[in-house]
């Protein structure tokens, strides 16, 4: 290393920074605790409340489809006010909401509560990583630091459920709110002292036609989908297929208002400048592909687990912890293995070992052993977890210092919407081969009109098909087939991102993006 080299190296993060990183795990936790602690609470809840079947859905769903909507717009509002400003105005939010949703009366109530939560969520994420970039100047510590945070929101999205079935066994249901106040309000009393502030030096207006247009996009894309998925089980879906489709169309014309609007603003709500830095888009188009095949694949495979291996709802929530378990691992290796390798070598080599376990996956559902099938999930974890970690820190060390809240929202968007569209495709898919499957694994003797039944979703197929053991096997391997062909795609979206990212990152690194 030259003298030169020597001198402009960044300062390592002084003792402050890492208790300050600390801090910041409260609102990562509780964000990933409040998307999967409802779950088991929701029959009580609904049982206390009298909810209806509509009202206990978007008692779960407001809260994800306020925080999609509002991500773009808070990402500006932090790089306007100050992403510490924002972070800490957010989660006093949080705190006072959660507490009104602990204590509330009906079902209207909770869910008007919840899409504010999901609001005052919105705020939490962009701030996050936007100060990350600002207490952490070094290459390798800015990585770890957002590893830690990924490993964060894997675990808190892994206890959420346990956490949930614990309060309810000691507590009423809105005691699964009142868990996130605590580690809210540590961050308000301490975040001043703790943590830098970063903002524009000259502020300016936040455009209210930009933040309509990309709320109500954002809010039809999601729910759209959310519907087509909801729609290929006939279990929960409220819209007819075809409204869904509608939804989604108007959503994506209403976006591209919104980034035409974009162009012609002389101060954006989002700058479209970030994306003309092809490593940027190609790490969020990475971000998107990838999440589009694992959370399809692991969402079909949370289903199997219960459908066809036969497992009670938490015995399989327990057997997807080998998954987490690698993912995180990997997310924590990744600084280490960016320190030896070029860090674009290790996303590539981590999504090629994402293709190479949905690939062992598909050979797992056809040999139809338990064991190889939780091995091939924690090979998918590991390389998942290893390159989303450094494809994190390549959106956010990418941007400008002043758009970094934008980029970090852009990165949070993407991955809300390769949550979205995975889930809709896994749906989808999964049930346009159950049906294939079932013309030719179905008893020749099975009459039509109990085929036709059958055919209708997976959840109905198993309630129809339990008192009669050879349409129940059939139905079984009807439902493993989906799982198999998606395993297949997963891989080949697995190997489409890391050819993605290896392309925008041939060449000289540089030190934004490869340290």
């Amino acid at each position: 290393m030259t003298k030169r080299n020597v001198l402009a190296a960044p300062p390592l993060a002084p003792a402050r920074a890492w208790w300050g990183l600390a801090l910041l795990v409260a609102p990562m936790l509780a964000l990933s605790t409040d998307l999967t602690a409802l779950f088991f609470a929701i029959p009580t809840l609904v049982a206390d409340l009298d909810a209806s079947a509509t009202e206990s859905l978007w008692i779960v769903h407001a809260y994800g489809f306020l925080i999609a909507g509002f991500l773009i717009t808070m990402g500006r509002v932090s790089d306007r006010v100050g992403a510490r400003r924002l972070l800490l105005c957010g989660a006093a939010a949080f705190a006072a909401l959660s507490v009104v949703a602990a204590f509330a009366a009906t079902p209207i109530a909770l869910i008007i509560t919840r899409a504010l939560l999901g609001i005052a969520g919105a705020t939490l994420m962009p701030s996050l990583f936007s100060l990350l970039r600002a207490m952490f100047r070094d290459d390798d510590q800015r990585r770890l630091a957002i590893a830690l945070m990924f490993s964060a929101f894997t675990i808190g999205g892994a206890i959420g459920p346990l956490l949930g079935g614990a309060l309810l066994e000691a507590f009423w249901w809105g005691a699964i709110f009142l868990v996130n106040v605590p580690p809210m309000l540590v961050l308000v009393a301490l975040g001043t002292f703790l943590l830098p502030e970063r903002r524009e030096p000259t502020p300016s207006r936040i455009n209210m036609v930009s933040v309509a247009l990309s709320v109500a996009g954002m809010l039809a894309v999601v729910y759209g989908l959310q519907e087509i998925a909801a729609g290929a089980e006939a279990v929960s879906a409220q819209l007819p297929p075809w409204v869904s489709v509608l939804l989604i169309v108007a959503g994506l014309v209403m976006l591209a208002l919104f980034i035409q609007r974009q162009r012609r603003l002389a101060d954006p709500l989002f700058d479209l400048a970030l994306l003309k830095n092809r490593r940027l888009a190609a790490s969020l188009l990475t971000l998107l592909v990838t999440g589009i095949g694992t959370v399809g694949l692991f969402f079909l495979f949370t289903q199997h687990l219960q459908w066809v291996g036969g497992f009670a709802p938490l015995v399989a929530g327990l057997l997807t912890l080998p998954y987490i378990a690698t993912d995180i691992l990997g997310a924590v290796a990744a600084p280490a293995l960016a320190r030896r390798w070029r860090p674009s070598r290790v996303v590539v080599g981590g999504l090629l070992v994402v293709a190479l376990g949905a690939g062992l996956t598909a050979l797992a559902v056809a040999d139809g052993a338990i064991v190889p099938l939780l091995l091939a999930l924690a090979v998918i974890g590991l390389g998942h977890g290893a390159a989303l970690a450094l494809v994190s820190d390549a959106i956010i060390s990418s941007a400008p210092e002043e758009r970094v809240g934008s980029a970090a929202a852009a990165q949070e968007v993407g991955g809300e919407l390769g949550s979205a569209l995975g889930i809709a495709a896994g749906g989808t898919v999964g049930i346009i081969v159950f049906r294939a499957s079932l013309d030719r694994l179905l008893p020749p003797e099975t009459p039509a009109g109990t085929a036709d039944a059958l055919r209708s979703s997976v959840h109905e197929a198993f309630a129809a098909a339990m008192d009669a053991v050879p349409i129940l096997e059939a139905v079984r391997a009807a439902t493993a087939n989906g799982l198999l062909v998606y395993a297949l795609i997963a891989a080949v979206l697995a190997g489409a991102a890391a050819a993605i990212f290896a392309l925008a990152f041939a060449g000289r690194p540089t030190a934004s993006a490869e340290g």
